[in-house]
């Protein structure tokens, strides 16, 4: 039976119950279950303040779009960032008319301090931190970096719903943290997210844009039964950005469960860990020291990567690549050279299946097949 990279396992009775009752109110947008969603996701996190959204990707947009406008940034505001992750990160600098500045990986695939120090500018205005894989890398260095020296600190925590460092749930130190529940992320809908500000007025101003700079959202209205429910004023400029119901229902249920779904995660990673560690020719990329990772990836680097990949396929095996350098994307190619250690590694990960249908005996046999095809590419 073939193993895919990814498998979303929703519970499928206790969804359904949470859409009937969307749908028997006929509530299905912005309302009582994005309410509930956003409490019960601040009461998981102990973050402060959490906005419901349709994607990750609206929320890294908002999230410049709002600092560029609060501090009166202007179009030649630096940004620094990593080449190494899904293109949505650096799209949503662009979309903000901010200048990305690409910034090296370490081991970890996670920012490097020494080159982010290296990055800064007189123009550099914010960072953005991805935890690929749910893992914190260096975090804490980058981190104290930013803060001494006034730059803002987005943290695109895609990958780390239920990533915890010291027992606490990350999010707490940035400026701004933006999950995503897409369809194969640990807490899975078939896609939204959420936005996590650190301060009070940027939560409530968040609400209005996404919101289209409506002052008064639907629901609200709607709940306050009065003569003038279609009376609201339009402050500003906003976006449709907002999440609904219906993926707040199915939030709901994943995040029940989120905890015992990322522990069954770490599992998976201390076999793969297990078969393979002591195999000279296939380096693991490890968790930060102090880090208990979400694991949405196990990732390992080969040599001969396409050929491996080819060749797991060959055996049923479908594992996946996050990601390609982006500066060898056309769009990003002003990046190009600026980062070897990331356009380097780019060229060899392979990120293993992970997800609640692997079993032990799938590690097992993923672990053979790679180890020998591995040790056949190089020998060929």
């Amino acid at each position: 039976m073939a193993v895919q990279l990814f498998v979303p396992n929703f519970r499928v009775d206790e969804c359904l119950e949470g859409i009937r009752e969307c749908l028997e109110k006929g509530w299905t947008g912005l309302g009582f279950k994005t309410i509930q969603f956003e409490d019960s996701w601040k009461e998981y996190t102990g973050l402060p303040h959490a906005h419901f959204l349709s994607s990750n990707t609206v929320g890294l947009h908002l999230a410049f779009h709002m600092m560029k406008a609060k501090y009166g940034w202007s179009d030649d505001a630096e940004v620094i960032t990593t080449p190494l992750t899904f293109v949505s990160t650096n799209h949503a600098i662009l979309e903000a008319k901010l200048t990305p500045v690409f910034a090296d990986v370490d081991e970890s695939l996670c920012l490097d301090p020494v080159d982010v120090e290296k990055k800064i500018t007189d123009k550099t205005k914010a960072l953005i931190f991805v935890g690929l894989g749910g893992n914190t890398g260096q975090y804490d260095k980058v981190l104290k970096l930013c803060k001494d020296r006034g730059i803002k600190v987005v943290l695109d925590a895609a990958h780390m719903s239920g990533t915890r460092v010291d027992g606490k749930h990350i999010g707490h130190d940035a400026d701004v943290t933006v999950f995503s529940f897409q369809a194969v992320k640990n807490l899975a809908t078939a896609d939204s997210g959420m936005i996590c500000f650190a301060d009070a007025e940027d939560d409530a101003h968040a609400r209005k844009l996404t919101w289209l700079g409506i002052n008064k959202d639907t629901y609200a209205r709607t709940a306050s039964q009065g003569a003038y429910k279609w009376m609201y004023d339009v402050e500003e400029l906003g976006f449709k950005y907002h999440g609904n119901s219906i993926m707040a229902a199915i939030g709901l249920v994943s995040l029940k469960y989120l905890d015992r779904d990322n522990a069954y995660r770490r599992q998976l990673a201390a076999w793969y860990q297990e078969g393979l560690e002591e195999d000279e020719l296939i380096r693991i990329v490890q968790v930060a020291p102090g880090c208990e990772s979400s694991r949405h990836l196990f990732q390992v680097r080969v040599a001969k990567r396409d050929e491996v990949l080819m060749a797991l396929n060959e055996n049923e095996i479908y594992p996946g690549v996050h990601y390609r350098d982006n500066t060898e994307y056309k769009l990003y190619s002003f990046g190009a050279g600026t980062c070897p250690v990331a356009h380097e590694i780019s060229k060899e990960l392979i990120s293993l299946p992970m997800h609640m249908g692997v079993t032990k005996q799938d590690v097992d046999f993923i672990v053979s097949k790679l180890k020998e095809i591995v040790r056949i590419s190089v020998d060929s």
